[in-house]
C-alpha cells in the first residue's frame, strides 16, 4: 500500500507547474493542487530530499480555485492550470520569471513590467498536432464499457509515449479543430483504416496537424500517413474536401520513418493552397505545413510590440535576429531600422523568411541559414556590420555559450532577449552581465492554463 499523507497543506508552486507542500522537512511535489488546498496525498515516488504525490481528497479548496473547463483535463496532461483562476496564473508566472532573474541570472532588472495577459484564454491556438494510435488510452468511464476497441486520435499521455487518449473537445483551438479531429477519427475507423501502433511503427493513419489563421479565417489541415496507399489516401481527403469546405489547404505527408518529425519530407499538397496567411499589422505571413509561426497569433502582436520598443529603433540602425526562424520579427522591425540581419538554423524556415520578405515588399533584410554557433562568429560581423541592435529568440535550452560570447564581442548597444524558458534565459543573461546591465524584463502569457511563461528582457551596454 502507498503511503498517504494526511491534511497537507500546499504552499505554493514550483518547477514545472506542480504544487509543492512540505512534510517533516520532505518536499513533496503535487500536481493539480492549488496554494491553500488542504488535502490527502498519495505518494508514488520517494527520493532522499523529496517525494511526488497525487491528491486523494481535497479536504479545503483554496480560493485560487476554480471550475475546470476542459472534460479531459487531468488525463490529458495539457492545460495543467486550468483549475488555477487566471489572476493566479498570471502572478505565479510572474513571479516565475522574476525568480529565474533573481536566482539563476543573479540580478534584478532595474524596472520590471506587469505581465501581458493573453486577449484570449480559450481557443487561442493557431496549430495543434493529434496522433493516431491503435492502443488508446482508457478512461476509467471506458474501463466499464464492454466494447473498448477502436483506435483513438489525440494527445500523447503524459510518460506513456505508446497511449494516445482520444479527445473529444480541446479547448485549445478553434472549434471547427474538434469537428475536423473527430469526423476524421470516425471515418477511419468505420472503414477500417489501420492507425499506427507506436511500438511498432506500423499502421497507415499517423498524424493530423490542424493549422487555423486568427487575422484571415484560412484553415490548413496536413494528414500524415505511415505508407502511401493511394486508395484510402484519395478516399481520406475527398471527405474531407467535401465535408468542410473551410478548409482552404488541404496536405498529406508520407512519413515512413521511426519518428513523427517531418522535417526532410515532402507535403503534398491535395485541394486548396500550400499555404495560409496571417496578418500581423501591416504584415502578411505566408504559413506553409512545416513553417514555425507563434502558437497565439493575438498574443504574439503584443509580444512583438514589446520587442520593438525595447529596440528603441530611430531608422539608422543595423539589426541582427538571431534565432529568426520565418522572419517574422526581422520583417516586423525592418521599417524602423536600416538593414536587419536574420540568421536561422533551419533551411525551409530561412526560405520561408525571405518569401514573406518579398511579400510584404521589404528589401532591407537579409537571412541566413547554419547553426548559430557556427554563423555568429566575428568575420560574420565584420562582413555584415556590427550591429547596434541583437534581438535574439532561442529554442528552450538557450543559447550557446559561444553565441554568448559572440554577441558580447559585437557589443551591440542593446540586445532583447525574447525566451520561451526564464531559467536559461537567466543563465545566458548572468553571462551577458559581463559588459550588459538588465534594463527591464517584460513577461508575456503565451500559453493561458499551462506554467508556460514568455519574457521578454532589455539589456543595456554598460557604456552606452
Amino acid at each position: 500500500m502507498l503511503p498517504i499523507l494526511e491534511r497537507v497543506t500546499i504552499t505554493g508552486v514550483a518547477a514545472e507547474g506542480n504544487a509543492i507542500a512540505r512534510v517533516d522537512g520532505l518536499v513533496v511535489f503535487v500536481p493539480y493542487a492549488a496554494t491553500g488546498d488542504i488535502v490527502d496525498v498519495q505518494l508514488i515516488r520517494k527520493k532522499k530530499n523529496y517525494a511526488e504525490g497525487r491528491i486523494i481528497h481535497i479536504h479545503q479548496h483554496s480560493h485560487h480555485r476554480v471550475e475546470p473547463l476542459c472534460p479531459h483535463f487531468g488525463i490529458c496532461g495539457g492545460c495543467r492550470w486550468q483549475h488555477l483562476a487566471y489572476e493566479e496564473q498570471l502572478e505565479l508566472k510572474r513571479q516565475q520569471a522574476l525568480d529565474c532573474i533573481e536566482r539563476i541570472g543573479g540580478t534584478l532588472a532595474s524596472e520590471e513590467m506587469p505581465i501581458l495577459p493573453s486577449p484570449a484564454i480559450t481557443r487561442y491556438r493557431n496549430k495543434l498536432e493529434f496522433t493516431f494510435s491503435d492502443r488508446k488510452w482508457l478512461t476509467a468511464e471506458e474501463m466499464n464499457m464492454t466494447d473498448r476497441a477502436g483506435g483513438g486520435l489525440g494527445f500523447h499521455i503524459p510518460g506513456r509515449f505508446d497511449k494516445v487518449l482520444d479527445i473529444q473537445t480541446c479547448m485549445l483551438q478553434d472549434e471547427i479543430s474538434d469537428r475536423i479531429r473527430c469526423r476524421t477519427r470516425d471515418f477511419c475507423i468505420a472503414r477500417d483504416f489501420s492507425f499506427a501502433n507506436l511500438r511498432t511503427h506500423e499502421g497507415l493513419m499517423r498524424t493530423m496537424i490542424v493549422r487555423n489563421s486568427a487575422s484571415t479565417g484560412e484553415l490548413m489541415v496536413v494528414i500524415v500517413f505511415g505508407y502511401d496507399d493511394e486508395a484510402r489516401r484519395e478516399e481520406l481527403l475527398s471527405f474531407l474536401r467535401e465535408e468542410f469546405p473551410e478548409i482552404t489547404s488541404l496536405m498529406y505527408v508520407v512519413n515512413a520513418k521511426c519518428n513523427d518529425s517531418l522535417s526532410g519530407l515532402e507535403a503534398h499538397l491535395f485541394a486548396g493552397r500550400d499555404h495560409i496567411v496571417e496578418i500581423m499589422g501591416d504584415l502578411r505571413f505566408r504559413i506553409g505545413p512545416m513553417s514555425f509561426y507563434q502558437t497565439n497569433s493575438r498574443q504574439a502582436v503584443q509580444l512583438y510590440a514589446a520587442v520593438l520598443d525595447m529596440s528603441a529603433l530611430c531608422g539608422t540602425e543595423t539589426v541582427y535576429d538571431l534565432y529568426t526562424g520565418t522572419g517574422t520579427i526581422a520583417n516586423y522591425l525592418a521599417s524602423r531600422a536600416a538593414k536587419v540581419v536574420g540568421i536561422e538554423y533551419v533551411e525551409e524556415a530561412v526560405e520561408d523568411a525571405r518569401a514573406n520578405a518579398r511579400l510584404n515588399g521589404i528589401n532591407n533584410v537579409t537571412f541566413f541559414a547554419g547553426d548559430m554557433k557556427d554563423v555568429m562568429v566575428d568575420d560574420f560581423v565584420r562582413r555584415n556590420g556590427r550591429p547596434q541592435v541583437i534581438v535574439t529568440d532561442p529554442p528552450r535550452a538557450g543559447m550557446h555559450e559561444s553565441v554568448t560570447r559572440a554577441i558580447l564581442s559585437a557589443e551591440p548597444e542593446r540586445i532583447v532577449y525574447v525566451s520561451c524558458n526564464p531559467a536559461t534565459q537567466s543563465r545566458d543573461i548572468s553571462i551577458l552581465r559581463e559588459k550588459y546591465l538588465l534594463k527591464k524584463i517584460q513577461p508575456v502569457d503565451m500559453f493561458p492554463h499551462t506554467h508556460h511563461v514568455e519574457n521578454v528582457a532589455l539589456l543595456v551596454r554598460h557604456d552606452a
